[in-house]
């Protein structure tokens, strides 16, 4: 008999679909980024973490592109009906080694165990998103589960407050901020309601060609030529391990890279590979 999945996804009815069709991409909040537009005391702020994201729709782990997240039974057995939106995380600086465990098709229980699910959103939940928070610390205390964490957070009293806790955190070894609006309902798609603060801007290319190291990297990558969804290419060239370099992203996978600001013609400065987006 064939199996089914998903009727009800958080609290909206969806088409019944087997197991083994294409993965969609999930409705869920995505963020801007912040440039100074918006008044910071209406919002609650929290550490941006370098994690993988993960969404819990009551019976299934998934990433952002619907697909399927092999967790151990045990790591899911005790999440709520109630759905999750948050981060598979370790530690700052730790991306890479989460990302590896988590993207394994036979999960791997010992590994798991350093893995945190931490938690920043209800999706479908009512309210406004201040009473959003105080009800994931609630959720997560009655689910009782050891690697189950809500992402404290603040109220920042103005920019300069907000600057000094983004300082803290980046001296520390974390990616930056995350600014949510407090009195926002719950919604999807990138808005305003949510904004990433961090002393380096990102955003996404995909690559096109590979071209060829000089010297120290003699026969490994020397850079990535990528292009922009705009059409605009360039080469990237710093950031990558000695591994990146030995086996780089393959033509058509899309990285993303951080970057200081733009140039007049729309180009990134000082741009630096950061890693092959999550799909």
């Amino acid at each position: 008999m064939r199996r089914w999945a998903g009727a009800l996804v958080f609290g909206l009815a969806v088409a019944l679909t087997p197991v083994h069709a294409v993965a969609e991409p999930l409705a869920i909040l995505l963020a801007n980024v912040y440039k100074g537009q918006v008044d910071v005391a209406q919002y609650l702020a929290s550490e941006k973490l370098d994690g993988v994201r993960a969404i819990w729709d009551g019976r299934e782990l998934r990433f952002r592109s619907g697909k399927t997240i092999n967790a151990p039974a045990w790591f899911i057995a005790g999440l709520p009906t109630q759905p999750l939106d948050g981060e598979l995380w370790i530690a700052r600086g730790q991306f890479e080694r989460v990302s590896g465990i988590v993207r394994r098709e036979a999960p791997d229980d010992a590994a798991w165990r350093e893995v945190r699910y931490m938690i920043f959103e209800l999706p479908g939940a009512p309210g406004p998103f201040s009473e959003r928070a105080e009800r994931i610390k609630a959720v997560v205390r009655a689910a009782n589960v050891p690697w189950l964490f809500e992402i404290p957070q603040f109220f920042p009293v103005d920019r300069n407050h907000l600057k000094k806790r983004l300082d803290a955190v980046v001296r520390a070894g974390g990616e930056g901020l995350m600014l949510h609006r407090a009195d926002a309902l719950y919604e999807t798609g990138r808005s305003d309601v949510l904004l990433k603060v961090k002393p380096w801007q990102d955003a996404e290319a995909v690559v096109v060609a590979h071209q060829a190291g000089k010297g120290r990297y003699a026969g490994q990558l020397g850079a990535l030529r990528v292009r922009t969804p705009e059409g605009r290419e360039f080469l990237l060239g710093t950031g990558f391990s000695d591994a990146q370099r030995r086996q780089p992203p393959a033509i058509g996978s899309t990285v993303t890279y951080r970057y200081r600001d733009l140039t007049g013609k729309g180009l990134p400065r000082f741009a630096s590979f950061l890693r092959v987006r999550d799909e």
